[in-house]
């Protein structure tokens, strides 16, 4: 009887540590770069685009999975290349050099974004 009890009561607090997440409280660490200043190079990038006055475009969420070292180096933005066979466009936010860990010297994220709907 005392498993169950024990078995709810943790997942009632897994619950709520998942539902306080998000991408904004999801910052940069000594070890950990945060998907929150990952998606505020991926605006940056795409405020620059917009401002061409082209193709409007709005950034969507970071995939929530994804965890890569800290960068070293400034992060770099760029439309991601076709030649990867995303199927919809997004911007890929580059980390030249991570610093020194075990797992990877440099990443890239795709970021995915959306057109704005066209003003009448």
């Amino acid at each position: 009887m005392l498993r169950p009890i024990l078995l709810v009561a943790t997942l009632s607090g897994c619950v709520a540590c998942l539902a306080s997440w998000s991408i904004e409280t999801d910052r940069s660490t000594p070890e950990k770069h945060g998907l929150f200043e990952i998606r505020e190079e991926a605006r940056r990038f795409i405020a620059q685009e917009n401002a061409k006055g082209q193709e409007q475009w709005d950034v969507l969420e970071p995939n929530a999975k994804v965890l890569v070292p800290r960068c070293a180096v400034p992060l770099q933005a760029q439309w991601t290349p076709k030649s990867l066979g995303r199927s919809q466009p997004s911007v890929m936010v580059i980390c030249r050099a991570a610093v020194p860990n075990v797992v990877m010297k440099d990443w890239d994220l795709h970021v995915p974004v959306a057109r704005k709907p066209k003003a009448d």
